[in-house]
């Protein structure tokens, strides 16, 4: 029977807090799945099986503290656990030495030194840890896009989201009858398509989160479901480029206009609106319509609209357009 260095195998630290070692055994999962290695099948269950192993006990504080404790002695105990292992078998019972339990059973289908240390009593992390009492399902996060338009009108919507929950088959322990569970291949979750009916804040900003109460993991032992947040991600919008509350657009608009001023319509979110361009305005100035840009997700005031102004040059001029504007170019010059 082998050592297994379950940090090694998932690349952390021994002081790596709980959150890394999730993070890290979610990671690896979904890289060496079966399903999604169909051309490296062996190496990828092998790989997987380590993986969920070496999660089945840092990713439990108590198997973690065992393990800990084992350390460079784990010969020593796997000899004595073994010895005492015969022993308790040969009189039809279970046995139970510093700890470290093992009913005798079936194996659970992982390693040697899993078995011999972590598999007794309780059988996996998860059903050890159901069987104490309810446990509130797990917060779920995902991503959610949404248009420009959305976020500005806000309101109810309804969406499709593939979502990850815990495994209807093996309840979320990864095992079933001490093997690792057919269908979640032993992580304890499958990833479904759910439909949400959600309301969207008014105003709400890229990065932002939106929670579903109660849509999260389900729960164990009768616990309540986690909650299920959706991370909002703003698609670009063809016409408006957004920073904050403020919108930004560019608008097209004549020579002369920018010349000799003019009244023009401007696109904005609630709705085209007249816009006056003073004589003289300079090419690329932003002009700045107040209060029309997004609304503010906690209530303030809303963002404004500011307004490129683009000039945009005759092309194919007359023969008459082409006189006139050398005309125009001498008085400007003092030549008339």
């Amino acid at each position: 029977m082998n050592y297994k260095d379950y940090y090694a195998i998932l690349g952390v630290p021994k002081n790596a807090p709980e959150k890394d070692i999730k993070s890290a055994y979610r990671k690896l999962a979904r890289k060496w799945h079966p399903d999604a290695n169909l051309n490296n099948t062996k190496e990828a269950e092998d790989r997987f099986k380590d993986i969920s192993e070496a999660y089945e006990v840092l990713g439990d504080s108590e198997k973690r503290r065992k393990y800990d404790v084992l350390g460079s002695d784990w010969q020593q105990a796997s000899a004595q656990a073994e010895q005492q292992r015969r022993y308790r078998t040969s009189q039809n019972e279970p046995f139970d030495f510093g700890g470290f339990s093992n009913a005798g059973g079936a194996g659970s289908g992982f390693s040697d030194f899993f078995d011999m240390f972590f598999s007794g009593g309780g059988g996996a992390r998860r059903t050890a840890n159901a069987n104490v009492g309810a446990r509130r399902g797990q917060d779920l996060e995902t991503t959610i896009e949404l248009t420009l338009r959305d976020a500005y009108d806000g309101g109810k919507k309804s969406v499709s989201l593939q979502v990850e929950d815990a495994c209807a088959r093996c309840r979320g322990t990864g095992t079933e009858n001490g093997r690792l569970c057919t269908v979640c291949h032993g992580t304890g979750r499958v990833l479904q398509n759910k439909k949400f009916d959600i309301t969207i804040p008014r105003g709400i900003g890229d990065g932002q989160r939106i929670r579903l109460s109660g849509q999260g993991g389900t729960g164990t032992a009768g616990g309540a479901s986690g909650d299920l947040f959706l991370v909002v991600k703003i698609a670009e919008d063809p016409t408006y480029k957004r920073k904050g509350s403020d919108l930004y657009v560019d608008l097209p608009v004549s020579l002369y206009d920018l010349v000799l001023g003019a009244e023009v319509k401007v696109p904005t979110m609630a709705g085209q609106v007249t816009m006056s361009i003073p004589e003289g305005t300079q090419n690329n100035r932003l002009m700045r319509l107040a209060g029309k840009g997004m609304p503010n997700v906690k209530g303030a005031a809303a963002g404004d609209e500011y307004v490129r102004l683009i000039g945009q040059l005759p092309q194919s001029l007359t023969d008459k357009e082409r006189k006139l504007f050398k005309e125009l170019s001498g008085l400007r010059n003092g030549k008339k």
